[in-house]
């Protein structure tokens, strides 16, 4: 073998010693890096304006992952176009782990139906984290509106069909279809009028710009409690002690109609699982703590809390039924 050759194996062989040990090197500097996740503030996007039920479930839970992280977690409102704006926004984020979703169930499991031009993918686009919370809905009429039980609401929208109005927190949202599966069931034909966002949907309601609103009863309850709103049924199977004076729907005659809209938490798809899975273990730990369900219960929803796996499930059987109402019911969103 001539000296030259001996050298270049020689060199040769070093430079492979030298890529395989800073393969191998790497591979723990990531996992350190996962390991000690977070190191700089994150954000939580909302699909809505201040003062709806996701915010409320957005900003609690945003304290709680701050203080157990020892990092800013930044509550960012982006409303609009049926809570797409604020999906395709996360979407598109970097999947780091920094950029959190509070993802509505009409976000993943509704819009898809309703609008052709979506510029997310509710599966492919999004790596489910946990479910944090749910709340029912309930149906009110404005003070104005000559309806004082859920039948009577019924028999008005029969004698003046496409006149009653209702007013929703936005196109392709669960408020916009919670009043289409009503109009559904009951054989009626409403109004839809959409806001961005609750706030304003409910302030049209207080101000007898519409007859009646599908939402949340975080968002209700202390509207009707102050007699400012009749509230008409609760979507769940049972009452809740929050509205304790305000019967189900199936008590109010109207059988089958439970709306339970639930809150999760997503991130962008290609985030590392070993990310997902601390978030996922955080959010359930945060789930457990007595304060958690005493604060979340004084505004009506419920805490959950999930398995990524069945979180994925969720958003799969729920896709289906409301695909459904969207075809039954025509809705769609130009």
């Amino acid at each position: 073998m001539s000296k030259g050759l001996f050298f270049s194996s020689r060199l040769h062989r070093a430079a492979l010693c030298s890529l395989v040990l800073g393969t191998v090197a790497l591979t723990p500097f990531a996992a350190r890096a996962e390991a000690v996740y977070p190191t700089k503030p994150l954000k939580l996007v909302v699909p809505f304006p201040p003062g709806g039920a996701a915010d409320t479930v957005a900003r609690f839970y945003a304290e709680k992952l701050a203080s157990s992280f020892g990092q800013p977690v930044v509550v960012e409102n982006k409303p609009g176009a049926g809570t797409a704006i604020a999906a395709e926004f996360v979407a598109k984020s970097a999947a780091d782990g920094y950029t959190l979703s509070l993802a509505p169930a009409g976000q993943l499991t509704l819009l898809p139906h309703l609008a052709k031009d979506l510029r997310y993918d509710p599966v492919k686009d999004f790596a489910p984290v946990s479910v944090v919370a749910s709340v029912p809905y309930v149906v009110a009429a404005s003070a104005a509106t000559p309806a004082n039980t859920l039948q009577e609401l019924v028999a008005l929208a029969k004698a003046e069909p496409g006149k009653i109005t209702y007013s929703s927190c936005g196109n392709g949202t669960l408020c916009h279809l919670s009043g289409e599966l009503f109009a559904s069931l009951t054989g009626t034909k409403l109004l839809h009028v959409p806001y961005k966002g609750s706030a304003p949907a409910i302030t049209a309601l207080l101000g007898n710009d519409v007859n009646t609103a599908f939402d949340t009863l975080t968002v209700l309850a202390p509207q009707v409690k102050a007699g400012k709103v009749k509230g008409l049924a609760i979507t769940s199977a049972k009452r809740s002690p929050v509205l304790p004076e305000v019967p189900t729907a199936a008590e109010a005659g109207l059988k089958g109609y439970e709306v339970s809209s639930w809150f999760g938490i997503v991130v962008p798809a290609a985030t590392p699982k070993p990310i997902v899975e601390k978030l996922n273990k955080e959010l359930v730990r945060i789930a457990a703590e007595p304060e958690t369900r005493t604060r979340l219960a004084t505004s009506g929803l419920d805490v959950e809390s999930t398995t990524q796996e069945a979180f994925a499930r969720l958003i799969q059987e729920d896709s289906a039924r409301w695909g459904k109402v969207v075809a039954d019911s025509g809705a769609k969103i130009e």
